[in-house]
């Protein structure tokens, strides 16, 4: 089919490609991956190609499956780039209320379902009696485990809708053998529907108790050429007509509970501002303390921090997730000292090594070193106002801004340590920024280069809501 990509955007030549093949492998087949790594647009490639399907009328209901703290990006990015009519419901809230959204969603219309993994095999036999026409498996590494719960609901959710796309950077995450179950969902007559068969037929079982499956050197052409029978890869290496540099803002949402403390000290602070005097001094500190909730803590009456919300903390952990799976390289910088130490532990609860800068760290030459050059060393965390300073980290292409803090200087020269003489690829910076709160007038004075303290002191004058 020839449809023009569907999009409010001027598209990448590799996205028009990634595109065009989707759309010619899914009029002989049924589903087609896109391994396009992180950064080189794939979520924009994939509604273009959804809207495609309505347009030529093979689809009415589609079923995106991804990790939850990416659902709400999927409900903002067809805001943005959706050229075509649909409705579009993120299923939240407990099993009944998701169960009876997705019941709710009928009519004639282009319908959108967007649900976590977890939640997709919980509601198994409701997506069934749904009967989506395409269901997109968003990081469909999550899958590589084949006989997983959620893997299992997802083979059989697939076997029965018309089309099925696959989106992750790689579908080879530690081991080669991890392809079966993504191409189980997406076409199992690709490798099959039995893993035993498959790992026989591919791999040798060697070591201690004959567990590690060793890839037969004389079956790794064929291997590599099935799994590319349906899939378009793109790295950002390859991807010249991408930009220097991208911006992705990752929204989250904060608990409940956290955001209920967060309009708490919002009051607190617009009564204290009517009873004193308006300077950026006052204004600065009290975002100060927004921002640590932000952030994920709060600190109580002896100064000590206490934890408030993990949102921003779920969210990164999932794009760890996509860069590790993806074999590349992280930078992860967070303003508040707190945020940098529960970033570690929670690398260390992954068993993911990491280089660590902040105020307290002596060996920091030695830090540095190790994640330039050592290969298992995947994340370096840092503190703004102490790993800006003149460090070369160009071992990554992709830096996180867990927060941000209000200096101009620091947010360009953090950007630099990527973004520098020796990086050898395109940099992506993402941005985690609570939805609703100061994180957002932070980043947009921040990025339009604009006096934080004087732009929300004239916002604040003007009758604006400079908290959020």
């Amino acid at each position: 089919m020839e449809i023009k990509m569907p999009i409010r955007a001027a598209p990448f030549a590799h996205q028009k490609e990634a595109y065009a093949a989707a759309l010619t492998a899914l009029e002989k087949g049924r589903g087609y991956a896109l391994l396009m790594e992180m950064g080189t647009g794939k979520t924009l490639t994939t509604i273009a190609i959804a809207g495609a399907l309505r347009k030529s009328g093979l689809i009415q209901r589609t079923l995106i499956v991804a990790p939850l703290s990416i659902l709400g990006v999927w409900r903002d990015e067809f805001e943005k780039f959706a050229a075509f009519d649909y409705t579009l419901t993120v299923l939240e809230g407990n099993g009944a209320k998701k169960a009876d959204a997705l019941r709710n969603m009928q009519g004639a219309g282009f319908q959108v379902a967007v649900v976590n993994y977890e939640s997709a095999w919980r509601l198994e036999k409701e997506i069934a009696a749904w009967k989506p026409d395409l269901i997109i498996a968003d990081e469909g590494h999550k899958l590589k485990t084949h006989n997983t719960a959620v893997s299992k609901a997802m083979h059989r959710l697939g076997a029965s809708a018309d089309y099925r796309l696959l989106l992750t950077g790689t579908i080879v995450t530690n081991k080669a053998i991890d392809i079966f179950s993504p191409y189980k969902f997406l076409n199992p007559s690709i490798f099959g529907n039995s893993f035993y068969s498959f790992r026989n037929k591919y791999f040798d079982m060697t070591g201690y108790g004959l567990y590690t499956p060793v890839l037969k050197k004389s079956m790794e052409s064929e291997l590599m050429r099935r799994l590319h029978s349906i899939a378009y890869r793109a790295t950002k290496a390859e991807c010249l007509d991408l930009p220097e540099t991208t911006d992705i803002i990752r929204y989250v949402e904060l608990e409940p509970s956290a955001m209920r403390i967060y309009r708490e000290l919002v009051k607190e602070n617009y009564a204290e501002l009517e009873r004193g005097e308006i300077t950026a001094s006052n204004i600065l500190t009290k975002i100060l303390r927004l921002s640590q909730l932000t952030g994920g803590f709060l600190s109580n009456d002896d100064g000590d921090p206490q934890r408030i919300s993990t949102a921003k903390m779920t969210a990164l952990e999932d794009i760890v997730d996509v860069a590790t799976a993806e074999d590349k390289k992280l930078v992860v910088v967070a303003h508040f000292v707190p945020e940098v130490k529960a970033i570690c532990k929670m690398l260390e609860k992954c068993n993911i090594r990491y280089s660590c800068i902040y105020g307290d760290v002596k060996n920091r030459t030695e830090q540095v070193a190790a994640f330039q050059t050592d290969p298992d060393v995947k994340v370096m965390v840092g503190q703004i106002t102490t790993i800006g300073l003149g460090l070369t980290l160009t071992a990554a292409s992709t830096l996180v801004f867990y927060s941000e803090n209000y200096s101009m200087s620091d947010f360009e020269q953090t950007k630099s340590r990527i973004h520098r003489n020796g990086q050898t690829e395109p940099c992506t910076f993402i941005y985690l920024t609570a939805r609703g709160t100061v994180d957002e007038q932070v980043l947009k004075a921040l990025r339009s280069k604009a006096d934080l303290a004087r732009a929300l002191v004239d916002d604040y004058r003007n009758g604006g809501k400079i908290f959020g």
